[in-house]
């Protein structure tokens, strides 16, 4: 029961989901969150279409590995945004972002 669709549809939902984090959220964790979802949910399209699509070679798993990095990159630095934004604004309110202007 390996089918391109259901990769494709449990990909779609944790879109879904990432998107519907980001749009309702206001806590700046649960807004990293949805991203993590998006950005997992491209990986499951990669790795779906590189074993389905007829390509044997690793071109998919690489850019897997390359998104995955990228997400670890991002988690890092998007933490350190929310830690100063923690320690000047006493809340992780991304409304709140705007006190960090100069």
């Amino acid at each position: 029961m390996n089918l391109l669709e259901s990769y494709l549809v449990i990909s779609s939902i944790l879109f879904s989901l990432g998107i519907f984090g980001i749009v309702t959220r206001r806590n700046a964790i649960a807004i990293l969150m949805g991203i993590e979802l998006i950005l997992n949910s491209a990986n499951i399209n990669f790795v779906a279409f590189n074993r389905f699509g007829g390509m044997h070679k690793l071109d998919g798993h690489i850019f897997t590995i390359f998104v995955i990095v990228l997400a670890a990159a991002e988690a890092a630095v998007a933490l350190a945004i929310i830690i100063n934004l923690f320690k000047n604004a006493g809340s992780v309110d991304v409304d709140e972002a705007n006190t960090l202007k100069g």
